[in-house]
């Protein structure tokens, strides 16, 4: 258990404390206006439960001094990104949100779905609940802005071609592959969509009907049905965003609803008074939470990472966030205008706060009955496990290796994790094979065992305070692929590297999923329809799976370079370009001579030694 500091040498003074285990590994990081009485309340005789948890875990505690609370908030939530501290709440986000986005910084924008880390050069509008909303939305509007929708590769070829695709023909593209449009009147369709997602639709709206009469004065009854139509598009395309405020306000409105252990936020992004897009998220209350704090952490998980929509004027609260001051100064900073943060008490917004809270009840609901089978499959299968394999406690962190070769070529292995039962992605890693040449798996297995195990005791070595490496935390199950030669090879490590005794090893045979310990010549058999030989043969599946695709990987490479490579006067940039200019290596290959010469770009003498090298020197 943690130590008190010494009195006299916690500043009085705002900051970022962090909580860390005997393995230097950081479990829990707060904040505080004053690090001194902060931590002090670390060390009183009533603690709750999960927080006393938390402190019986520690074996150190250690601070970081910052100028004002706005820094030792920022300062905080960097950290638990970091380090994903296991006693702090946890923004559990169940599936990747799609959202409308325009690729506003290509030469020729495109509206597409896109999920995922949001990237430079484009407009986001969303998220949906689903792609199909966003495919709906967008075959609405396209006949009223005819932008692509293609792949650059798609519009490539069709450049190439001089020809457009079906799209063009059906009127809901404008074909700039063909020059059919100008870069002038294709920016303006661009801005046009732009402002209509941003909620600016009456503009569009009176200027089709304006369109349409003129169309229909003149007698142009074909053309003023186009209009007709297009204008019927874009009213359906409004009323999928619903009017919930006045046309000016920018709000984003969460609702919450929880239990002891696990919360549900969802999100309603209103921009210029319409809804246009939500969110929701499950909070896994590690430590024990005030509704304050908890929508506190809710702001921080929202706002801290640049938001796709942005910052919006007013943000509406359920419970008002401890210290709401601190919240409004952060988010006016990164906005850079001033942001209200409030609990909305009648009217409108207090109607529309209750229906955000009313959709977070019912996921919360639909939550809980997926949830509770899959938790409990997952604690069953790790009691299972120490008990069939006689661990000290469950094993919460499990690593699995497997190797991958083909007749000892491109040797490669692989290290999966799993963390209370779940694939632990970040930590997976994979190795190549540097001193086997031949087809020896135990000696493969042997290097891989030993590199990651030597890695960890480097790390466990480091002087206190540095930041932990990959390899800095030790599983509490070690599982190989194979039988019993495998499961030599990894004792033998264990014990050579002196970790035999604080780490358990096991290997998982595939003939019969027999599972072999050190010091029993008979495998355990665990019961086949058990949670526990579940799990490791899902983990025995990804662990192979993993080492399958580096293989390939590392095959793939080594083809294509051998193809192209050490051709005179064929460097990196100009095998790139050639490779994409022609469509592949495979055209490359299949290019003749006359083909290879035409490109304006590539010199009739790398050309002919390209041909050379593909086709045999004297084939021309």
């Amino acid at each position: 258990m943690v130590q008190r500091p010494p009195a006299g040498t916690i500043p009085d003074a705002p900051g970022s404390y962090q909580f860390k285990d005997r393995d230097g590994r950081v479990i829990y990081v707060g904040k505080a206006k004053s690090l001194r009485s902060r931590l002090s309340n670390y060390f009183g005789s009533s603690l709750p439960v999960r927080t006393a948890q938390m402190v019986a875990s520690a074996a150190t505690v250690e601070w970081i001094q910052v100028d004002n609370d706005v820094e030792a908030l920022m300062l905080e939530y960097s950290l638990i990104k970091q380090h994903r501290p296991r006693f702090n709440i946890r923004l559990v986000d169940d599936k990747s949100y799609p959202f409308l986005a325009v690729t506003v910084g290509d030469e020729w924008p495109r509206p597409m779905v896109m999920r995922g880390a949001k990237r430079k050069g484009v407009r986001y509008f969303g998220p949906y609940g689903h792609a199909y909303a966003i495919r709906e939305t967008l075959d609405l509007l396209l006949r009223t802005f005819p932008l692509r929708t293609c792949s650059d590769n798609k519009f490539g070829r069709h450049e190439r071609a001089g020809r457009p695709c079906l799209l063009f023909h059906i009127e809901k593209c404008s074909g700039p592959c063909v020059g059919e449009v100008s870069p002038e009147h294709y920016r303006a369709l661009v801005d046009e969509l732009l402002d209509f997602l941003d909620g600016d639709t009456d503009t569009i709206v009176k200027r089709l009907e304006a369109e349409m009469r003129d169309a229909a004065d003149e007698l142009a009854f074909e053309r003023a049905a186009r209009l007709r139509d297009k204008l019927t598009s874009v009213r359906k395309a409004i009323e999928k965003q619903q009017m919930v405020a006045e046309r000016n306000e920018d709000l984003d409105v969460i609702g919450i609803d929880e239990d002891d252990l696990e919360a549900a936020v969802q999100v309603f992004f209103v921009r210029r008074g319409r809804v246009v897009g939500r969110k929701g998220f499950i909070v896994d209350k590690v430590q024990d939470l005030a509704p304050g704090e908890l929508v506190g952490n809710v702001l921080e998980g929202l706002y801290y990472d640049d938001p796709p929509l942005g910052l919006p004027k007013t943000v509406l609260v359920p419970t008002e966030p401890d210290d709401p001051d601190l919240y409004e100064r952060w988010l006016s900073e990164c906005r850079g205008s001033a942001v209200r943060v409030r609990v909305p008490k009648r009217g409108d917004k207090r109607a529309l706060q209750e229906t955000v809270t009313r959709n977070a009840r019912e996921e919360f609901t639909r939550h809980r009955l997926r949830r509770a089978s899959d938790h409990n499959s997952r604690a069953r299968a790790l009691n299972e496990l120490q008990d069939h394999l006689g661990l000290p406690t469950a094993p919460l962190r499990i690593e699995c290796y497997d190797m991958s070769h083909i007749q000892g070529s491109d040797y490669v292995g692989s290290m999966v994790v799993v963390e209370d039962g779940l694939p632990k992605k970040s930590d997976y890693r994979r190795f190549k094979i540097r001193e086997v040449d031949q087809n020896d798996d135990f000696a493969a297995m042997e290097e891989v065992l030993t590199r990651r195990l030597t890695a960890y005791l480097a790390e466990r070595d480091k002087p206190a305070g540095e930041r932990p490496g990959r390899f800095a935390y030790p599983p509490q199950l070690l599982v190989v692929d194979g039988g019993k030669g495998q499961l030599s090879v990894a004792t033998r490590v264990l014990e050579e590297l002196g970790l035999a005794d604080e780490i358990p090893v096991a290997s998982l045979a595939k003939r019969f999923e027999e599972v072999y310990v050190p010091g029993e010549s008979d495998p355990i058999r665990i019961p086949r329809q058990s949670e526990a030989l579940y799990l490791l043969q899902r983990l025995r599946d990804e662990a192979h799976r993993f080492a399958i695709s580096y293989h390939r990987e590392l095959r793939g490479k080594r083809m294509t370079k051998s193809a192209l490579d050490d051709i005179p006067g064929l460097g990196p940039t100009r095998k790139k370009r050639l490779v994409k200019e022609l469509g592949g290596v495979k055209a490359v290959k299949q290019a003749d001579q006359a083909t290879l010469r035409s490109l304006p770009w590539l010199p009739d003498k790398v050309a002919d030694a390209v041909y050379d090298k593909l086709h045999g020197a004297g084939r021309r």
